[in-house]
């Protein structure tokens, strides 16, 4: 195997090219996008996650762990801005404590520096703070993912990778004589080999190189506020809740940002276009596709109602959303928050209704998809790379 062909230039796929190349691979990413991480990778809350949310021994908790020191490591090796400043995970009522605890001992056993803090302790990071206990977890932190794209694409520019922004792949079959020929519209690349680090796209990739991957991309928009700039000093750091463990997201949370900006969410709703980024961006195809896949209705059996009404009625409702703040923060108020962008999760989901939990890759010769990769994928991305360009040889 001499050259590979990487389809999307988020995070991840630039991360797995840099680490092809490292093997002396040449290297071609194809980004259908006129710039690096533009969807996922550009639309998260910049958190350099610790890791203490996942099962122990899943890929997302060994390289949740392994890669908040290695993309932290990587930042201030080339000048990107990072803070390793440390969250609190609060219990605002005596019934959170069990799951609070539950959360310590997985962090203990995944390897994350954490303990158990009283309230008068929380107050000591956070003075605005409602809690009960707290868990103080040291190692999260603040970072600039983009930032960290284009730290990468500089370092592959140096090593002689092709890289083609712009540029999307519109057909993938295997070359006559092996290998691997991908159509971009002006032109058709061959390479030996291709991995598929296309995000909200992957599993649409996967079928157009003649994989049937076992779980389908049905997008879900995350919605952000921020506090107002004189309201900005309620937030020190990082402050999330308690993670309810029957629900499949963590909850509105608090995240002060590198500018000193506080950052406030996300929520959870269903997206009406892959990259669906407002309510107004509609795809009737898309809207068909995840339609008429049965998974959707499984799914919504078990979360529509009162689960997905009432991440519904808080997206479109800046009072509702500022409830759930002050949860955590007593002093946010709806006046405190002003309307910030969104991202769009690519998560991906099975035919029985039930969301894949850990990182999804599949292989075939010459192939490496990765079919789910969200938080913490980006804190991951390192990892993932040398995962993939290993798994890539072997395949």
């Amino acid at each position: 195997m001499r050259t590979v062909i990487v389809v999307g230039g988020g995070i991840v796929g630039l991360a797995t090219a840099r680490a092809l190349a490292a093997r002396g691979l040449g290297v071609t990413v194809l980004e259908k996008e006129d710039r690096w991480g533009a969807h996922q990778t550009g639309h998260n809350s910049n958190v350099v996650h610790a890791g203490l949310y996942y099962k122990p021994g899943s890929l997302k908790a060994r390289m949740s762990v392994s890669g908040n020191r290695s993309m932290v490591d990587f930042a201030r090796a080339h000048g990107v801005p990072v803070e390793v400043c440390g969250k609190l995970v609060v219990a605002t009522s005596e019934s959170e404590l069990l799951a609070l605890r539950v959360l310590a001992e997985r962090a203990e056993a995944n390897g994350v520096q954490a303990k158990l803090i009283t309230l008068a302790e929380a107050r000591e990071y956070e003075p605005e703070v409602a809690a009960v206990a707290a868990l103080r977890v040291e190692s999260t932190g603040i970072i600039d993912f983009p930032a960290v794209c284009s730290a990468i694409v500089r370092g592959l520019r140096e090593s002689g990778a092709d890289l083609r922004l712009s540029t999307q792949a519109l057909g993938i079959r295997s070359g006559r004589s092996g290998g691997v020929e991908v159509a971009t519209g002006s032109e058709v690349l061959r390479a030996d080999a291709l991995v598929n680090c296309a995000g909200l796209q992957s599993d649409r990739v996967a079928r157009m190189a003649g994989l049937t991957p076992r779980a389908r991309i049905v997008p879900f928009r995350g919605e952000y506020y921020e506090l107002r700039p004189d309201r900005a000093h309620l937030v020190r750091g990082l402050i999330y809740p308690v993670p309810d463990p029957t629900l499949p997201f963590l909850g509105v949370h608090l995240t002060r940002m590198l500018d000193g900006s506080v950052h406030a969410g996300p929520n959870a709703v269903l997206a009406l276009r892959r990259e669906g980024y407002r309510w107004r961006d509609i795809s009737a195809g898309d809207l068909w596709e995840t339609a008429r896949f049965p998974g959707t209705w499984r799914l919504a059996r078990k979360y529509a109602f009162p689960v997905g009404y009432d991440e519904v009625r808080r997206s479109l409702s800046r009072a509702r959303f500022a409830a759930s703040l002050a949860r955590l923060v007593p002093a946010v108020g709806p006046d405190d928050l002003v309307r910030s962008g969104a991202g769009v999760r690519a998560q991906a989901l099975l035919p029985d209704g039930s969301m894949v939990d850990d990182f999804l890759i599949e292989s075939a010769p010459g192939q490496v998809h990765v079919l789910n990769a969200p938080s913490p994928a980006a804190t991951s991305a390192l990892e993932i790379g040398t995962y993939l360009s290993e798994r890539l040889l072997e395949s």
